[in-house]
Formats: structure tokens, sequence, C-alpha cells
């Protein structure tokens, strides 16, 4: 019987900044939640449009610290497409940039892969979005 990669939920995110470097506070706390061992980061591409319109391209294994990203190192897995990068690409507004992040929520690894030697499966991940969340919060308050 082959063996299945142990490895937890994974998934992608977009972080759209102001200007043409990521936030250094947001890349911080990002940092932190690897350090921590939340989550393990599989692969990044950063996208910058200037004023005119042109697109800037950083991937994983460049230099990161033009674009406030340095703290991030990791060896890409390829695992975002071009499909996924032309999207953000045609989002991106002028004078804007955006971090395309994909990642390992590494603190379901365990409980994940334990369900799949019980013949389990994780058939649905879905992410509520934040003002959903805020406002059922607060309407039970």
């Amino acid at each position: 019987m082959e063996e299945t990669v142990n490895i937890g939920p994974v998934e992608l995110v977009v972080l759209a900044f102001p200007g043409a470097q990521a936030d250094p506070a947001t890349v911080a706390a990002l940092q932190d939640v690897v350090a921590k061992g939340y989550v393990t980061l599989l692969d990044l591409v950063y996208l910058a449009k200037d004023e005119a319109g042109n697109i800037r391209q950083v991937d994983v294994d460049e230099d990161l610290q033009d674009v406030g990203l340095e703290i991030l190192s990791i060896e890409a897995k390829a695992l975002i497409s071009d499909e996924d990068l032309d999207v953000v690409r045609d989002a991106l507004e002028p004078g804007t940039s955006a971090a395309i992040i994909v990642y390992e929520e590494t603190w379901a690894r365990n409980f994940t892969s334990t369900a799949r030697a019980a013949g389990g499966e994780l058939v649905l991940h879905v992410q509520i979005p934040h003002e959903v969340v805020v406002a059922a919060v607060e309407a039970a308050l």
C-alpha cells in the first residue's frame, strides 16, 4: 500500500497592499504564525502594478528584499498556477501590489492524516468571510 503524504489542508490567499511593497507588520505577523508552526509556507509570488499598468513579478526564489518579503524564505512548490496569477494581475489596481501565498494549515496535519488513516477524508473546507463572522458575533452579543 502506498503511503500518503502527511499534509494538512492547503490554502491559497492573496494579500493586497497599496504601493509596491508589502506592509512590514503584516509580513511579520505571517512570519510569526509560521514560526509558531501553525502554517507552513509552500509557495509565494509577489506582483506589483505601477501607475502606468506595468506588472512586476517576483517569485519566491528571487530576491524578496525589494518588496519587503525577505523574512519569508521558503522553497517553492510550484502550486501557484499561471491562471491564479492572471486573476490577480487583472484585479490589481495601478499603484498596488499583492502577495499570492500558498500555505499548509500545519496545525490540522495530525487530525486530517488520522482521519485519512481511518478511511475518512476532508471533503469540504470553506472560509467564512470576515464580515459575516463579525456580524454574527455582534448579533449574538
